[in-house]
C-alpha cells in the first residue's frame, strides 16, 4: 500500500522535508484555510499540490472535503451546498486529485475525553471514558433528556454490568472547574477545530455554539440521516463518474450514537446499507481500523475481508477496550484490529491503496511541540516504522516487490 501521512498544511509544525526522510510517499491533507461551505478553487488546490510535489511526494487523498451540517440534517440551503461541493470535486479532479475521505457524523467528529492518558511505558495516548463523557453531556452541556438516556445506556458489545449514572454522580463530587474546562477542551475544542471547523479554539462561547449545532438535529432519526446521506451521494455521483472521483466515507468515531445524535457508519450493517443504497464504485469506504475496533460489536478482520473491494483508503490503527468498555489507542502491533492480518487483506486486494497510520502515541517530547491531538510526529513515525515492517513481510509472502523510499535500491 502507498504509505501516506496526514499533514495539516504549510503551517504544520511537521514539515514535508521531515516526512520525506521517514519514508512517506503520499500526503493526506485539505485546504484548511478555506471556510466551511466555500468552493475550493483550482488556484488554491494547485498551489498546495505543487508545494507537496516539490518535496517528491504526491497529494494522494483529500481528508477532508467537509460535508457541511446543512447537508447532513437537510437544511434549506442543502442543494446549494451540494453544488458548491460538486464544484470543488471538479476542481480537485482537474488538478489530478481523485480520492476524497469525508464523514457524515453530525456535529461532533471523533470524540475522546482524555488526550494525554498515560500508558504503562511512559508515553500517552487518546482515551475515551463513558462516565466522563456522560458527565459532560449531563452536567456541562446540560442536554435535555441526557440523564434519562444514560440511565438505560449499555456499552455496545460489552457484557459488563455498569451503572454509568452512579459513576457520573461520584465524578460530580470531585470535579473542579479546571477539570470541567479540560473536559470541554478535550471533547469539543482541541479535537474538533482542526478537523471539522465547526468550533475553533478562539471561540468565546463553545458550549453555547455546540448547543446551537445540536439543535439543528432535533427530531432527526437514524433513518432520516441515512436518507440525507443517500440524497447527497446520489446528487454527487454523476460528477464523481464524470471526473473520476472516489468518495470514501470514514466510520463514526466512536462507533455508536452519542449526545442524542444518530450515527450511521458504525458497524457491518451500516456499511452494507450505504454501499447498497448507492451501489456505485465511486461510493466507497475509508476503512478506519481504529474507529471500528473501538466497538466490541465489530469483527474488524471479517469486515475488511467483506469490504476490501469497496475500500479506497485505509487508516491503520488499533484500539484496546478495557473490561468496563472504555477504550484507548493501542500499539499498532496490538489491540483489537489485527493490523498484520489487515495488511494481508488490503495488500492482496490492492497494493496501490493509500494507507496512513493515523493516530500515534505522544512520546519523547512530542507533547511540548504543539502538535494536534493524536497527530504527534515521533509517535506516528514509530507506528509507521512498525507498519513498514509489516508491509515488507506481507509483500514477501505475496510475491510483491517492496520498495523503501529514499534508498538506492
Amino acid at each position: 500500500m502507498e504509505k501516506t501521512w496526514r499533514w495539516f498544511g504549510k503551517n504544520d509544525k511537521i514539515t514535508l522535508a521531515m516526512l520525506k526522510e521517514i519514508g512517506v510517499e503520499g500526503i493526506v491533507t485539505a485546504l484548511h484555510d478555506v471556510p466551511l461551505g466555500e468552493v475550493w478553487t483550482r488556484e488554491k488546490i494547485r498551489d498546495l499540490r505543487e508545494y507537496i510535489e516539490s518535496y517528491g511526494m504526491r497529494w494522494s487523498v483529500v481528508e477532508s472535503l467537509p460535508v457541511v451540517e446543512t447537508i447532513k440534517y437537510g437544511g434549506p440551503d442543502r442543494d446549494h451546498q451540494i453544488e458548491v461541493y460538486k464544484e470543488s470535486l471538479r476542481n480537485l479532479s482537474a488538478e489530478g486529485i481523485h480520492t476524497i475521505c469525508y464523514n457524515f457524523m453530525p456535529v461532533l467528529d471523533w470524540a475522546r475525553t482524555d488526550l494525554t492518558h498515560p500508558n504503562p511505558n511512559g508515553t500517552t495516548n487518546l482515551y475515551f471514558s463513558y462516565s466522563e463523557f456522560a458527565y459532560f453531556d449531563i452536567y456541562i452541556l446540560g442536554r435535555e433528556g441526557a440523564r434519562e438516556e444514560w440511565a438505560t445506556f449499555q456499552v455496545p458489545g460489552c457484557t459488563c454490568e455498569r451503572d454509568i449514572l452512579a459513576e457520573v454522580d461520584e465524578l460530580r463530587k470531585k470535579m473542579t472547574p479546571e477539570d470541567e474546562h479540560k473536559l470541554v477542551e478535550n471533547i469539543i475544542i482541541k479535537t474538533q477545530g482542526f478537523v471539522s471547523g465547526n468550533i475553533r479554539e478562539d471561540d468565546e462561547h463553545p458550549i453555547e455554539l455546540f448547543r446551537q449545532l445540536l439543535a439543528n438535529y432535533k427530531n432527526i432519526t437514524k433513518d432520516q440521516l441515512r436518507e440525507n446521506m443517500k440524497y447527497f451521494l446520489n446528487a454527487i455521483m454523476p460528477t464523481c463518474e464524470e471526473c473520476g472521483m472516489y468518495m470514501c466515507v470514514h466510520p463514526d468515531d466512536p462507533p455508536f450514537a452519542i449526545l442524542g445524535l444518530p450515527r450511521i457508519v458504525t458497524c457491518d450493517d451500516d456499511i452494507e446499507w450505504f454501499l447498497n443504497a448507492v451501489d456505485n464504485p465511486h461510493n466507497g469506504l475509508t476503512f478506519c481500523a481504529g474507529s471500528l475496533s473501538a466497538g466490541a460489536h465489530n469483527n474488524v478482520v471479517e469486515m475488511a475481508k467483506k469490504y476490501a473491494k469497496r475500500t479506497w483508503f485505509v487508516h491503520l490503527r488499533s484500539c484496546h477496550i478495557f473490561e468496563n468498555g472504555d477504550f484507548t489507542e493501542a500499539s499498532h502491533l496490538g489491540g483489537r484490529a489485527d493490523i498484520i492480518e489487515l495488511a494481508r487483506i488490503f495488500e492482496k486486494a490492492n497494493p496501490n491503496l493509500p494507507m496512513r497510520v493515523d493516530h500515534g502515541m505522544t512520546m519523547l517530547g512530542d507533547e511540548n511541540r504543539g502538535y494536534n491531538a493524536g497527530y504527534s510526529f515521533l509517535g506516528r513515525m514509530f507506528a509507521l516504522g512498525q507498519v513498514q515492517g509489516i508491509l515488507a513481510t506481507v509483500d514477501r509472502e505475496l510475491g510483491i516487490e517492496y520498495k523503501q523510499p529514499g534508498f538506492y535500491e
